[in-house]
């Protein structure tokens, strides 16, 4: 097991959605077959119900924390208040890890609720490395950076998007969330080999694996987690895994949400894969 590891075992998650809390209220783990689920860090921060059957989840599975606001590609960085709350709803949850996007989602103090690519580029590089420094001496922990899906490029990339992402691992000493969907969305939109991608990367620092399905519209294909994992994403998930080894993995769905027993299912595919590929670890 890599020494950046935080997880004694990989373990296989799903996203946590409130179409699931009453089904989740009624079984136990050892029903669902889910080891962990991920929570949507913005959902929880404003306490309220949402709060409480938070800790109904969480007094029967590990949790993990995923944000989509922390903004650390933008210049002026992240909101020392959204930090503020992020670290209050850590200590309250004690999650397995933390994880944001590797992209800006605001700017002036404005969020503008997307997850917007960066330029791949040295001054990009040395403005989230010092954003994501900074947030993790707030947090006191490394944090995992997702991987987005993108549909255009800039002018100023002066390198490839796995070398950027590497070099921000490297240089902030966070850790990688690997979106395998992600990959696969922008290998194909933008034309590159999805396995340099994942060569690339170190595999010290791919801590989490994300899978998801997505839909293609006006001939590009978009990442919209509304689909069950397409067969090419299978297929790269494990080469992945034969790259990276036994890495914790999870399955996103945030529209079209069927019950858990279907993505429970789908994820059996997941473990199915590692099984195959990792050996026993992975099962």
């Amino acid at each position: 097991m890599n020494r950046l590891r935080q997880m004694p075992s990989p373990g296989f998650g799903l996203g946590l959605r409130s179409a699931h809390y009453a089904e989740l209220a009624d079984t136990t783990p050892a029903q669902t077959g889910v080891d962990w689920f991920e929570i949507l860090s913005e959902n929880y921060l404003g306490g309220g119900k949402p709060l409480a059957m938070l800790e109904m989840v969480r007094r029967d599975y590990p949790l993990v924390m995923h944000g989509v606001s922390m903004s650390v590609g933008s210049a002026d960085g992240p909101s020392p208040d959204y930090l503020q709350a992020l670290k209050a709803l850590i200590d309250r949850v004690q999650p397995l890890w933390v994880s944001d996007h590797l992209c800006w989602t605001g700017t002036l103090g404005r969020n503008l609720h997307d997850l917007y690519p960066l330029p791949y580029s040295d001054e990009a590089l040395s403005t989230v490395v010092a954003n994501v420094r900074r947030v993790q001496d707030v947090l006191g922990r490394r944090i995992l950076l997702e991987n987005v899906s993108s549909y255009l490029s800039f002018n100023d990339d002066t390198m490839p998007e796995w070398e950027f992402v590497s070099a921000v691992a490297e240089q902030s000493d966070s850790l990688i969330l690997l979106d395998v969907n992600n990959v696969y969305v922008s290998s194909v939109n933008h034309g590159f080999d999805p396995d340099t991608y994942l060569r690339a990367l170190p595999p010290a620092r791919v801590q989490q694996i994300h899978l998801a399905g997505h839909s293609v519209q006006e001939g590009i294909i978009i990442d919209t987690h509304d689909h069950a994992v397409a067969d090419p994403v299978w297929s790269l998930y494990a080469r992945a895994l034969q790259r990276f080894g036994p890495v914790a993995t999870m399955i996103e769905r945030d529209d079209a949400i069927p019950p858990l027993a279907e993505l429970a299912s789908e994820l059996e595919m997941a473990r199915a894969i590692a099984a195959r590929v990792c050996g026993k670890v992975a099962a």
